[in-house]
């Protein structure tokens, strides 16, 4: 691994192709469970590695560099969610004054690619409530649950301590336990 770094840092494309060949996948899954959107996480997944790519040379290699790449697009994601959410509240002012264009944020059917389609119907609920956590506990708990990340790799990606982290994940847990039970005693 430290050759590919070796040669991104001298600007080698064939080293960047391999990069984005090696960890698209995971930049792409993790991109697609924080954001639930698969266009979303295409944008974001290219802003990863451009991002990458222009600052490989801040890369110092005490992490791994698959943590380097969790934290960018965790940071990417956050930041497109923020940027959303302020597109979303101007979209209901407009709406106020008689705009029908209001933004789409909460997708339908949302499909992951590491879900089986037995269980789709149970994890468009628990997608949709994870939709619903505040960013930062998405982002954690989608690290946790989906990427398989212990919680000193997740706060390694987040820039956070590991009890922060792991308090993300209770709360994370806590409000899903709520919602979903909502849900369930609403179908008795």
């Amino acid at each position: 691994m430290t050759d590919i770094i070796a040669h991104l840092k001298q600007g080698s494309e064939t080293a960047f192709k391999q990069l984005v060949g090696q960890w698209q996948g995971m930049v792409y899954n993790t991109a697609l469970g924080i954001l639930q959107n698969a266009a979303d996480a295409e944008d974001v997944s290219q802003e990863v590695f451009m991002q990458a790519y222009e600052s490989i040379g801040t890369f110092k290699g005490e992490s791994q560099i698959s943590t380097w790449l969790y934290r960018i697009t965790v940071t990417k994601c956050l930041d497109h969610l923020r940027k959303k959410s302020r597109k979303k509240r101007w979209g209901k002012v407009y709406s106020l004054f008689g705009q029908q264009n209001e933004l789409v944020i909460d997708p339908p059917d949302f499909h992951h690619p590491g879900v089986a389609l037995a269980n789709k119907e149970r994890a468009n609920l628990l997608f949709r409530a994870i939709a619903r956590l505040p960013d930062s506990q998405k982002a954690a708990f989608v690290l946790h649950k989906l990427e398989g990340l212990s919680s000193k790799e997740i706060a390694s990606a987040m820039d956070a301590s590991v009890s922060s982290v792991e308090g993300l994940l209770h709360r994370a847990r806590q409000n899903l336990r709520q919602q979903l039970e909502e849900y369930y005693r609403n179908e008795d």
